[in-house]
């Protein structure tokens, strides 16, 4: 990373990566060298099938599951699914359409962004069944709050309090073929990449961010907003159709860059060196470019 971030600047959580089939991500995940944990079920319609990162951050692959909850979910006001519905609407069924932010305060955060006049809607309050690898089961419950610019429809964020959270070894789940290790890095694409800087840093909690050079540094990983030129003058990757905002890349570390290359080949995955990058362009149930970087 860049640079430190402020005292109180929320972490990365996770990412929401829309997908038509969690089967789909499943083999593409794992052909990426990735462990994928076993399908999770909302209770409101959506399902995931996550990848844990040693760092804490994850990957969360997600799937409509049962279209008729998923509809009534939408029609009684739930913004998480409302959000997806409108992020599909608009760029189909692949893609990365949430950065969600770790919070210890999820009210907090709702007020927050109502009274800066970025709040996507009400909380969302939830509860669902976990069973870890070992067959315990336990209830894992939610809080969340969200945040998104005006008649945004290609991204938005939101803060993610854990509730109650139930212990789970996941030393198993962490162990990726690839030797990634966490996410060092977002990258987001804009047509006005300063006209978002309100938006990020009153939703990272960073109110003193100036986003400059396009970089929002939190605790665990740096957000970079860039014009659709920089984008693609960086990674040699499209940056796709015009945008407010749009997420469109993930830097992870991994281990070694060689072992990582070697893996991606035996997979058949193409994936092109872009300096000390390993570039993997986005393709179904990988919803997003994934880069490998080597880090000591």
């Amino acid at each position: 990373m860049t640079k430190t971030a402020a005292a109180g600047t929320h972490p990365l959580d996770h990412l929401v990566l829309p997908t038509h089939s969690l089967d789909v991500a499943r083999a593409r995940l794992t052909a990426l060298g990735f462990v994928v944990a076993p399908t999770g079920i909302h209770p409101f319609g959506t399902e995931n099938c996550c990848v844990f990162l040693a760092d804490g951050a994850y990957l969360e692959p997600l799937a409509v599951g049962d279209e008729q909850v998923a509809a009534k979910a939408i029609a009684d006001g739930n913004v998480f699914v409302a959000r997806d519905r409108a992020y599909r609407d608009s760029n189909g069924d692949e893609g990365f359409s949430a950065i969600v932010l770790g919070t210890g305060n999820a009210d907090a955060d709702h007020a927050r962004y109502v009274d800066a006049g970025i709040s996507a809607g009400d909380m969302l309050g939830f509860s669902r069944a976990f069973t870890d690898p070992a067959g315990k089961r336990d209830i894992a419950s939610f809080k969340l709050a969200f945040a998104a610019g005006a008649e945004a429809t290609d991204a938005f964020l939101f803060a993610c309090e854990r509730v109650n959270t139930p212990y789970v070894d996941r030393t198993a789940l962490q162990a990726h073929a690839n030797g990634a290790t966490g996410i060092v890095e977002l990258l987001a694409v804009s047509d006005a990449p300063g006209k978002q800087h309100g938006l990020i840093s009153l939703a990272v909690d960073d109110p003193a961010a100036d986003g400059q050079g396009g970089i929002f540094p939190l605790p665990n990983a740096d957000l970079s907003v860039l014009d659709r030129a920089a984008f693609t003058a960086r990674f040699g990757l499209p940056a796709g159709a015009p945008t407010d905002l749009r997420f469109a890349a993930v830097v992870f570390s991994v281990r070694n860059a060689d072992v990582t290359s070697r893996l991606l080949a035996a997979n058949s995955v193409q994936h092109d060196i872009a300096g000390n990058d390993i570039v993997v362009r986005r393709a179904p149930g990988q919803g997003a470019a994934f880069i490998f970087r080597e880090i000591p």
